[in-house]
């Protein structure tokens, strides 16, 4: 995915000085100064050097034989630190090297993969993002699931719609339980445990699913809210970990490309959902996708780790890197309530979150019912049509991630990027839905809100990555606070929708959507701030 590159290069010729604004890449220079041609080498490596924008003025400053001599040095110290550099024995494995540098140099796209095998490391901030990622993927696959399985059950529980929409708020009551909570044990104890335990205790309450249904609607509804006691605390201790993990540079588009494992979540659960309850009946979407869970803890477990100080296989030059351009600081001790309560922009994000959340967990939970009784699709194709809108959202957030980080890399301010980007993120939606009740064909009413859940992803460069602007050490607890009220908006949105509909229409529903919509620009317009207010 192009995006996770930089967005440019800085290039510099030897003896020249810096360009202003250069980043230095966080890779292991790979040494192996030794190759066909001593001069040639030392042009690769300068080239790898520049187009990674890493400083080279040490090298350039000296003389050629101490450039050699430090580049030697390099290549013993990674060689020793088992980064897999080459030593000064000048062995086949460093000729080879070189003779693929010689071959590939026609080619960036070939030279940069040439370099990165020669570094055999992968960007491990880019490791974790890509971790969080595949973890919120589980969490929507995990949550969607009954949106799909809840028409089967229905059938064969005789449930009604008000019912329906009392199970499905259920999984909010233990997801708004953990929000706050979550995000103080993440900064305080760190994400790597807390995103851990979440993942596998919503994996077990997910299996024990079925078991609770056939026991009674009570047991149900505690299994749904145990399930999301665990995912409650995802979300702020994910927060937690990129405020120490990412450089402001690349915030927009890391929490974009985790934030569309959600969407891309809701893809899997919608698309497979259908087909395992065709093929092997309702109980086996929630043994399948809690199972999962297992599999990536063991990864997560091993791999990860809440912060580069925490890890001791990360480079010397990617830690460096991200400790300059993060403002994680310490771990925290005390929260300060009164000093964060006390701030508007604090209660901009707690405000909008609700009124995003509203329109958002709607659709989430009830577009299979809205496709099944509305537009008549049967339940193969009511999950099949709902993976339009999430597909869409995980496209348009990496997007709106890469805009966003390109307009703050250009000089606009971080305020005004966050005010455009949620901006889009709420009067999008509002305009589509709006356009649901002047429609009558299935076709433009899938592409319609399509075109709502597209727009409404790129909240993630707006609201969702302010958290780290205003209060980079209290990240996770910013976001436990705002997305509090997200889950309020979730519990009752969710089980409003039930009422309304049993005594309306789902244009009644949309309205209601729309309103909370224009609420929350004006407020996230009025009194939002893209600047640390919170040290």
């Amino acid at each position: 995915m192009l995006y996770l590159l930089p967005l440019s290069v800085s290039c510099r010729v030897p003896g020249s000085p810096p360009a202003p604004g250069s980043r230095s890449r966080r890779f292991l220079d790979p040494g192996g100064g030794r190759g066909v041609g001593d001069g040639l080498g030392g042009v690769r490596v300068f080239r790898r050097r520049a187009l990674r924008g890493t400083d080279v003025r040490s090298n350039t400053s000296s003389s050629s034989s101490s450039s050699r001599k430090g580049r030697h040095d390099d290549a013993r110290h990674d060689g020793g630190a088992g980064h897999g550099g080459y030593g000064d024995d000048g062995d086949a494995g460093a000729l080879l090297a070189s003779v693929r540098r010689l071959l590939l140099s026609g080619s960036a796209q070939d030279d940069a993969a040439a370099e990165e095998d020669e570094q055999g490391q992968f960007p491990k901030r880019w490791a974790i993002v890509f971790l969080c990622f595949s973890a919120f993927l589980l969490c929507n696959m995990d949550r969607v699931n009954m949106s799909i399985a809840i028409l089967p059950m229905s059938a064969e529980f005789g449930w009604n719609p008000q019912t329906v929409g009392l199970i499905q708020s259920s999984f909010f009551w233990g997801y708004l339980l953990t929000q706050i909570a979550g995000g103080i044990w993440a900064d305080t104890v760190g994400g790597k445990t807390v995103l851990g335990f979440g993942v596998i205790w919503w994996s077990i309450a997910t299996a024990l699913t079925p078991v609770a249904a056939k026991l009674g609607l009570p047991f149900l509804l505690v299994t749904r809210a145990f399930m999301g006691i665990g995912e409650g605390v995802a979300m702020p201790a994910m927060n937690n970990i990129l405020s120490k993990w990412v450089p402001v540079s690349e915030r927009s588009r890391s929490l974009a490309l985790v934030y569309s494992g959600m969407y891309l979540g809701s893809v899997t659960g919608l698309a497979f959902s259908p087909l395992l309850i065709h093929n092997f009946g309702w109980p086996s979407v929630f043994y399948s996708f809690g199972s999962l869970g297992v599999f990536w803890f063991s990864t997560w477990a091993s791999k990860a780790y809440s912060s580069p100080l925490e890890d001791p296989g990360i480079s010397a030059e990617e830690k460096k890197l991200i400790t300059s351009q993060t403002t994680g600081g310490e771990p925290v001790k005390e929260i300060p309530w009164g000093l964060i309560l006390s701030k508007p922009p604090v209660w901009a994000l707690i405000v909008s979150h609700f009124c995003h959340n509203w329109g958002t967990f709607i659709l989430l939970t009830w577009m299979p019912t809205y496709y099944n009784q509305v537009l008549k699709f049967n339940l193969t194709e009511s999950g099949l049509f709902c993976v339009l809108p999430w597909l869409t959202m995980a496209v348009s957030a990496n997007f709106g991630g890469w805009i966003a980080d390109t307009l703050v890399s250009r000089g606009l301010s971080v305020t005004t990027v966050r005010k455009i980007m949620q901006s889009i993120g709420f009067l999008g939606p509002a305009f589509f839905l709006t356009q649901l009740s002047h429609i009558d064909s299935p076709a433009m009413a899938v592409l319609c809100m399509a075109c709502s859940q597209g727009t409404d992803a790129f909240s993630q460069s707006g609201l969702y990555s302010n958290h780290q602007d205003i209060g980079p050490r209290y990240a996770g607890v910013l976001l436990g606070l705002s997305n509090t009220a997200g889950v309020l908006a979730g519990v009752f949105g969710t089980a409003a929708t039930g009422y309304i509909l049993q005594h309306g229409s789902w244009d009644d529903v949309f309205k209601l959507s729309v309103v909370l919509y224009l609420v929350g620009t004006l407020v996230w317009n009025l009194f939002s701030t893209g600047e640390k207010i919170i040290d």
